[in-house]
């Protein structure tokens, strides 16, 4: 394989602790539609899918239906709990520190709420402007789409870039991209088994700290070499 060049990360879950924040919130509305599900398990079923995606999946479960105005609300109620709750994932500013390739993100979040949580944390200037919403550029993963945008924008091939992906959905994404991918299982929303799953998925290595992460890429530059 080539060498590295573009490192492509997850929002959610990869750099920002939110996946746990978003499941808590779509649990306690969907209980007020008669829904009781517990955010460990949601967040563990559902990481990495859009909220309509979820909503999709639940009405096939139950048979109920939802309203264009309710699934607005749960969005609303997020975006206000990111913009004041959301932590960094620990060690996110020093792992940037110590990475030299270009990176950009690549997240089923609406721009919008990529920028709110990515200011509220102080990473949208050590990223923008390449912070991608798969809303903007086609599908939403699993589909491939917002990965193959950025191949596009940095001119690069699948194989020299590497992702690194807390969900089975966003693994498969970026595989069917073309993508190398690393797992996380470092933020609040890890389950047992969590890592197992992204190796099935894909993932060649799975990290549990971004610490980690830099000397993964230097390992991958190594095998180019040898």
């Amino acid at each position: 394989m080539p060498q590295p060049q573009l490192l492509i990360f997850d929002c959610d879950g990869v750099l920002i602790d939110s996946e746990v924040i978003a499941a808590r919130v779509q649990c306690e509305m969907l209980r007020e539609e008669g829904i009781e599900l517990d955010a460990a398990d949601l967040a563990a079923r559902f990481a990495g899918l859009t909220w309509p995606a979820i909503v999709e999946r639940l009405s096939e479960e139950t048979g109920q239906r939802f309203s264009q105005a309710f699934m607005k609300r749960v969005d609303d109620e997020i975006d206000r709990r990111l913009g004041t709750e959301a932590e960094e994932i620990a060690g996110a500013h020093e792992m940037l520190d110590r990475l030299v390739l270009p990176r950009c993100i690549c997240s089923n979040s609406s721009a919008a709420r990529l920028e709110l949580e990515l200011e509220h944390v102080g990473l949208w200037d050590r990223f923008r402007p390449y912070v991608f919403s798969a809303a903007d550029f086609g599908r939403p993963k699993p589909a491939p789409d917002v990965f193959l945008h950025a191949l596009k924008i940095f001119e690069v091939t699948g194989d020299q870039a590497v992702v690194i992906e807390d969900s089975v959905h966003g693994v498969a994404a970026a595989r069917a991209a073309g993508c190398r991918v690393v797992g996380f299982t470092g933020a609040g929303h890890s389950y047992a088994g969590h890592a197992d799953a992204l190796t099935e998925a894909g993932a060649e290595t799975v990290i549990s700290r971004l610490a980690d992460y830099p000397a993964v890429i230097e390992v991958f530059a190594d095998w180019q070499e040898t």
